[in-house]
């Protein structure tokens, strides 16, 4: 062992001199070799699975997310035989180009927007709507072109239409998908404000903390009518909005978007049922280059609406809805950047008092507790969105 140090060390220190080449000839010749070629089975080198790639990475991107009612095969047998195809819940996520936000606004159903000349898989065209409910697009689509891609197609074309917005991509959940999508996580933790029954959808749940499954957070998520709630869209989005930001801090707190492996196992998952224009691959990218996004930048709102003045069961939305668009096309934050709050001036010094005397330390502020935030009314974050009571 010593020896073999020992030459290996002197080797070295030879090798540094100026005769290194022929002091290197000479002990190659004292040295019988061999070859195993062909007589040792290779093992092969375990290589690390590339982490997955970012597709837009450096650019901003906005993903339109629908919620179909489709009632045919699985989604039959959990919300029942139904005729036709409506998308009862719109939601625009927009990722920031640095991948540091991600803000999401849910669009009432019953919003009235106008609905551009739409081009159907079968080469119709149909015609233009003014001032007609934002869902109408998609069922006119699904209606005139007979499947999911018209559908999906003329609600990206309507929402470009009302927002100023640039598209990406388009995922379509049914209720299925949605099932998946919260039983790949394990379930979600929901703080429950009140007691609520829906016969249509058989929610059934006492105030409290709850986890919820598949099966209960589709119910939760749909429910409109009934005890405790208000028979409203609008209710109903904030209520999706807040499942929505509990699923993704379960993503998080499981780091799910740190661990390529568990990434893609998760996503495969989650999007049996989903009809999307992305491929897995592009799900993975752009979810793994979120994994240092932190809770307080996922934000969640519904879009800036008022009662249509031509039926108040129908919804407008305001001018505050034109700046968040604006902002979102500028891919700044939404609801504006806050501005800095100014630094107190210092108290003038008091008649007769010496200059040179510090004047007293003015006292501390009086903190006052935030007020609390309406999901459906007001901006919130994962980070407020609280799984116990």
């Amino acid at each position: 062992m010593l020896r073999g140090i020992a030459l290996a060390v002197t080797t070295v220190l030879v090798f540094g001199g100026s005769g290194a080449m022929a002091v290197a000839a000479r002990m190659t010749g004292n040295v019988d070799s061999i070859d195993l070629g062909g007589l040792v089975e290779a093992v092969p080198t375990p290589s690390k699975e590339p982490d997955p790639s970012d597709a837009h990475a450096g650019q901003p991107v906005n993903v339109l997310v629908l919620g179909s009612d489709q009632r045919d095969g699985a989604n039959a047998d959990i919300g029942g035989v139904e005729a036709g195809m409506r998308s009862d819940t719109t939601i625009v996520v927009h990722v920031s180009a640095d991948r540091t936000r991600v803000e999401m606004v849910s669009l009432p159903r019953d919003s009235l927007v106008e609905v551009p000349s739409c081009t159907l898989t079968n080469g119709k065209t149909t015609k233009a709507q003014r001032r007609a409910m934002l869902n109408s697009a998609f069922q006119m689509g699904w209606d005139y072109g007979g499947d999911l891609t018209s559908a999906a197609a003329c609600t990206v074309s309507t929402v470009q239409a009302n927002t100023g917005l640039t598209i990406d991509n388009v995922v379509v959940v049914d209720f299925a998908g949605f099932q998946n999508m919260i039983n790949a996580i394990g379930g979600v933790p929901m703080c429950i404000e009140r007691d609520v029954y829906d016969k249509y959808t058989g929610l059934n749940l006492t105030a409290g903390e709850h986890h919820l499954d598949g099966i209960t957070a589709l119910q939760y998520a749909r429910a409109r009518h009934g005890t405790g709630f208000d028979g409203s869209d609008t209710m109903r989005a904030g209520r999706q909005q807040v499942l929505v930001a509990r699923v993704a801090n379960e993503v998080l707190s499981k780091n799910l978007l740190t661990d390529a492996g568990q990434l893609l196992q998760f996503l495969s998952a989650a999007t049996q049922s989903v009809t999307t224009d992305l491929t897995l691959a592009d799900l993975s990218g752009l979810a793994f280059s979120l994994r240092t996004i932190d809770r307080d930048s996922i934000t969640f709102m519904t879009v800036p609406w008022v009662p249509a003045t031509s039926d108040p069961n129908r919804v407008e939305w305001t001018s505050a809805a034109d700046e968040l668009w604006a902002n979102m096309v500028a891919d700044v934050p939404m609801l504006g950047v806050p501005e800095a709050p100014q630094a107190p001036e210092p108290p003038a010094a008091s008649p007769g008092t010496d200059a040179g005397t510090a004047p007293a330390a003015p006292p501390p502020p009086v903190e006052t507790p935030a007020p609390a935030k309406t999901p459906g009314v007001d901006a919130f974050t994962a980070a407020d969105a609280a799984a116990t009571c």
